[in-house]
């Protein structure tokens, strides 16, 4: 699997998100912005992505996921 698989299964699943992906082979690292994540703590808001990936991680597919969740506005003051 490659990251930009990784990026479209959650972009597509989670509604007005953008996710940005690193990694390859079966260990990823993904950082997901949308305003789904807003007034969620942050095992709720993993809890999200997990669901999107979750047969590629029973399967093998992915062995190794870091996810990083933030709403928009947490994004942007992280950008500066």
């Amino acid at each position: 699997m490659h990251a930009d698989e990784v990026k479209q299964i959650l972009e597509s699943n989670l509604e007005g998100c953008t996710a940005y992906t690193a990694g390859e082979g079966c260990d990823f690292q993904v950082t997901v912005v949308g305003e789904i994540f807003a007034g969620l703590m942050p095992v709720k808001k993993q809890q999200l992505v997990y669901q999107c990936l979750n047969e590629y991680i029973k399967n093998g597919t992915i062995h190794a996921l870091t996810i990083k969740a933030y709403t928009p506005e947490q994004w942007q003051a992280l950008q500066k």
